[in-house]
């Protein structure tokens, strides 16, 4: 009788602590979910020029790479804005 009781008890510890643990990694998971989202939200492309002038043009190109270096633009991104810079 007292086994059967201390096995009941048992049990009951093992899934309150199991119940415990699911929320704190679901509570977890949730975090990294939310910091990996924030992450990988899109970057703002470089705004397109209206009339740039050489200067203009090499000063955006200058800061386009930049962002390519940052990690802000893809190769595909980077090639789309270069194209719009430079008027191809």
């Amino acid at each position: 009788m007292i086994a059967a009781t201390a096995t009941a008890v048992s049990g009951r510890v093992r899934r309150r602590q199991a119940e415990r643990f699911a929320d704190r990694d679901a509570q977890v998971y949730a975090e990294r979910e939310q910091a990996h989202e924030q992450q990988a939200a899109p970057a703002q492309p470089a705004p397109a020029p209206t009339a740039p002038g050489e200067s203009d043009t090499i000063a955006q190109l200058k800061q386009l790479g930049d962002l390519k270096a940052q990690g802000v633009l893809t190769d595909e991104e980077f090639a789309a804005e270069k194209a719009k810079i430079l008027g191809h």
